[in-house]
């Protein structure tokens, strides 16, 4: 579904992709593992068309990204969803008018057929009730379960999911991931999804990618990746963030004692 091939891309003279090659598998949960700085977001930015590769492609269901028109282009982004790291509701929208709003603005249905579809979408992450509270009525967890129906409210082919656990408790990551899990596989999508959680990405991908000074040095199953690796770098990354997980989910148990 997805292909990036021998991509460079610098910003002055901070070089941040240096021939980085990835595979992302139709229909299957892909995940970028890797330090801050390193070049996830960047890469994201390429396969959705943000930004264009200094040399190197982007390939997405066939297509070059950069070779595209506006409106080729455009089309191409209706295959994509996507739930950002701070989930990135509109905060004076209710929760219905933010899951509908791409339903709204290309207006793919009428409106009362636009409602049952929001309706649906909150459901599948287990909200089905909060159709007219507003964003800053919501808890973190709550919100991220907002934006993953936002996301998949246009029936994507492709999810991207950008640090989708960041600032959630240990249990509620849990349950973040169950829904990835979930919504995915029942939408039969590809999904990508760039995160410094080794729990979430253990339990979410099909294969991992670690991404370090621009290049892609390690990719596999997460067995292969996790605990069958040789490369230090990728060792100690792994282990830190095993770390840092297990501090967060003792003083999560802490707090709730």
């Amino acid at each position: 579904m997805i292909f990036i091939e021998n991509l460079y891309k610098a910003f002055g003279d901070k070089k941040v992709l240096q021939g980085a090659n990835l595979h992302c598998p139709r229909g299957e949960s892909t995940v970028i593992i890797g330090g801050s700085g390193t070049g996830k977001s960047v890469l994201i930015k390429h396969i959705i068309g943000l930004l264009e590769p200094d040399s190197g492609r982007a390939v997405v269901d066939g297509k070059v990204v950069s070779e595209l028109n506006e409106h080729d282009l455009n089309e191409l982004r209706k295959k994509f969803g996507m739930l950002f790291q701070g989930a990135a509701l509109f905060d004076s929208l209710t929760v219905g008018e933010n899951v509908g709003f791409a339903l709204t603005e290309q207006s793919v249905m009428p409106r009362p057929k636009i409602k049952d579809r929001v309706l649906e979408c909150l459901d599948m992450v287990g909200m089905p009730d909060i159709y007219d509270l507003m964003p800053d009525e919501l808890s973190g967890g709550m919100r991220k379960r907002v934006g993953l129906a936002r996301a998949i409210a246009m029936k994507p082919e492709i999810i991207l999911f950008d640090e989708p656990t960041t600032g959630l408790d240990p249990v509620m990551a849990d349950v973040i991931n169950d829904l990835i899990i979930k919504t995915t596989k029942a939408l039969k999508v590809t999904s990508v999804t760039i995160t410094h959680d080794m729990v979430s990405a253990n339990r979410i991908a099909d294969k991992i990618a670690m991404l370090y000074k621009g290049k892609i040095i390690a990719y596999g199953t997460p067995d292969e990746v996790m605990f069958h690796q040789t490369d230090p770098v990728v060792k100690k990354f792994v282990e830190i963030g095993r770390i840092i997980r297990q501090t967060e989910a003792v003083q999560g148990r802490g707090n709730n004692i």
